[in-house]
């Protein structure tokens, strides 16, 4: 007969769980070969019930990872069939629609066995350089030119790896020590989590984990409920435009809020693109789900209990609810908007709650390095992948400046450049932020960066660029301004699109702005210290200060002077 507990016992027991999480992603961040995971976190971990509802997930990672992967472990059991899950069983996907979004997600799921019973599993995604076929980028017109399709199948049997899987993968990608590397490094973090977890079930005398299940998800229930109980029975829609591939995208949203359960529709959101930058279901109600969560509940843990009462809902094949074959490589690149499309509804229900709108997705690019072909390459030059990871700024918050060079929503960090170089022969030239980038306001929004790459001698690259708010840059809220939009070019001053993978000949380099995020509030009503702190530690420029603030040239002098002399402003 399974042992009784407190709920005092149970709420160890699910900060235990929340601490098995944690270790068990820095476990993955310890050991993946790829930067993206190692650098940048781009990674989740969860551990889920016998059923295959997520019970905690861990801090490190991102809330498309971890909100998306919520739902997969149910694909897991459903495909691989509860009678053919083993002690010993590994399984892995990368299927877009099953997993986190794109081919470049690998999700991993372990069942967790207890004495012969099961009673759980682990599950973790982490985001690998390559995946073959036309490599990471939006140029692709179906999901079958993006790379290497995985299943969901078993990686392992019964403690078995399957050789013939990991002949195939390696055989179809351009990097195939770092994917291989990442995918055992998959498997080790859910194996750490498994032994810290039957390290708790022993010390709590726990047979399985029915009780403690049940207690996290009617609390986490509960309390998502009550706080939707107390926001106003209102409805409200939101919008917002940006830059799509080879024309503008919208992104619609209708806001609902009942007794117990908000409605996000995104009826009348553009339909699909022809290139890769559509983003399946699972990912847009994940980022859905976390702006929600962020601005109604932030400090009740993720689980599928606090996940379910917000409800997602999206016409098929507009480019939030992309279905197969559609190319979705760069899903992020329209996932990343949608908290800001539905923070723009919630503001008109909730004054003075969410903050303005950011740089929002990531600032990527990718650089496919090879010996130069104009020319004789230097003897022992190879081909090589870097990718890297970068972040405009984030928009202002209602009592607080936006963060500079700081990823929202996505919350990977931005990688060093001396990793980056690691990776391959890639030179940054340039990387700082980017003064008067942040849009005006009482608040400021935080700064973009500068960024400039280019080859080491003897090769030339292919550029995939994956970035937007070139022609719709971040919007102000409350009278805030507007952030500065990106730029991208060649030194030689030739153009570059936002988007798409751009071939750079041997000795050019590629000049970079990222976007800032907006402002929140009236500039007028920004303090004078405030103004002159910016003004002295670079972020903004005289001009700035003079046009957008009104700073006078007696402030501005004083500035400069005890800049000059080192003093602090």
């Amino acid at each position: 007969m399974a042992k009784q507990h407190s709920n005092v016992a149970y709420q160890v027991m699910w900060n235990r769980m929340i601490s098995i999480v944690e270790e068990q992603a820095q476990a993955l961040v310890r050991t993946a070969f790829s930067t993206s995971v190692r650098e940048a976190g781009d990674l989740s971990a969860g551990v889920y019930d016998s059923h295959g509802r997520m019970l905690a997930q861990a801090v490190t990672g991102t809330p498309g990872h971890v909100n998306a992967m919520a739902d997969a472990v149910a694909h897991f059991i459903r495909k691989i069939g509860r009678q053919n899950i083993f002690e010993g069983d590994i399984y892995l996907t990368n299927d877009p629609w099953q997993g986190t979004g794109h081919l470049h997600d690998i999700t991993m799921v372990t069942p967790s066995f207890c004495n012969g019973l099961l009673v759980g599993f682990f599950a973790c995604t982490a985001h690998v350089v390559d995946i073959g076929g036309r490599g990471l980028g939006a140029d692709a017109a179906s999901v079958y030119e993006e790379g290497l399709y995985i299943p969901i199948m078993k990686f392992a049997a019964a403690g078995e790896v399957d050789k013939t899987l990991v002949s195939i993968i390696r055989g179809n990608v351009r990097e195939p020590d770092q994917i291989i590397g990442d995918v055992y490094a998959l498997a080790a973090c859910n194996e750490i989590g498994h032994r810290r977890l039957i390290d708790m079930m022993t010390e709590f005398e726990l047979s399985d984990l029915d009780g403690i299940a049940t207690f996290i998800l009617e609390n986490s229930r509960r309390a998502t409920i009550e706080r939707i109980a107390a926001l106003p029975r209102k409805s409200a829609t939101g919008e917002m435009t940006v830059d799509g591939f080879s024309h503008p995208i919208t992104l619609k949203v209708k806001l609902t809020i009942e007794a117990d359960r908000i409605i996000s529709d995104f009826e009348g959101t553009s339909g699909l693109d022809r290139k890769g930058i559509n983003c399946p279901l699972v990912y847009a109600k994940a980022y859905a789900c976390y702006a929600l969560k962020c601005a109604i509940a932030p400090e009740i843990p993720n689980n599928a209990a606090s996940l379910a009462p917000f409800e997602i809902k999206a016409p098929e094949n507009c480019i939030v609810n992309a279905l197969h074959p559609a190319p979705v490589a760069l899903r992020h690149i329209v996932g990343h908007f949608v908290p800001d499309t539905v923070y723009n509804a919630l503001d008109k229900i909730l004054p003075n709650v969410v903050p303005a709108e950011g740089a929002g997705c990531l600032c990527n690019f990718q650089v496919s390095l090879r010996p130069r072909m104009d020319a004789p390459a230097p003897a022992g030059a190879i081909r090589s992948e870097v990718l890297t990871f970068n972040s405009g700024g984030s928009g202002a918050r209602p009592a607080h400046d936006g963060l500079n060079a700081t990823a929202f929503p996505s919350g990977v960090m931005t990688m060093p450049v001396e990793a980056t170089e690691h990776a391959g022969p890639v030179i940054i030239w340039r990387k700082e932020l980017r003064s008067d980038s942040g849009g005006a306001g009482k608040q400021r929004g935080g700064l973009g960066q500068y960024m400039v790459v280019g080859a080491q001698d003897g090769y030339e690259f292919d550029f995939q660029a994956m970035l937007d708010r070139v022609d719709h840059p971040a919007r102000g809220r409350r009278g805030g301004g507007s952030g500065a939009a990106t730029t991208i070019g060649q030194d030689d001053g030739s153009k570059m699109k936002g988007k798409g993978k751009q071939f750079v000949p041997h000795g050019r380099k590629v000049m970079m702005a990222f976007p800032g995020g907006a402002g929140y509030g009236n500039p007028d009503e920004r303090s004078k210290t405030q103004v002159m702190r910016d003004l002295a530690l670079g972020y903004i420029s005289s001009e700035t200060a003079t046009k957008d603030y009104n700073l006078s040239a007696e402030d501005i002098a004083s500035v400069e002077a005890a800049v000059r002399k080192g003093e602090v402003v």
